[in-house]
């Protein structure tokens, strides 16, 4: 009885090894992005998350701090990166002058 106890132990933290695993693999490279998208310009990050979604206002509605705050809000909605976040705000700004 209590080697069947101790086997099902076993089998459970193992299960629970692998999820963990599996889970710290997935979170670690999900933050990494890619080399491909990293090349891209403020403008292509722009046209590819920022309009998939909805008509974005013209730079000038908003000014430059502005444009960082929202930058940071839609970062978190739309899944990017800091480096896509600090891109597209840059570019927003920089139309904005």
């Amino acid at each position: 009885m209590l080697m069947k106890n101790i086997s099902g132990i076993k089998k459970i933290l193992t299960v629970i090894l692998i999820c963990f695993g599996i889970t710290a693999f997935i979170f670690a490279n999900g933050c990494v992005e890619s080399k491909k998208v990293a090349a891209k310009s403020g403008a292509q990050l722009w046209a590819e998350n920022c309009q998939r979604c909805h008509n974005t206002p013209s730079p000038g509605a908003f000014a430059s701090e502005q444009w960082k705050t929202l930058g940071m809000h839609m970062q978190t909605r739309a899944q990017l990166t800091n480096n896509e976040r600090d891109k597209i705000v840059e570019f927003m700004q920089s139309m904005n002058r």
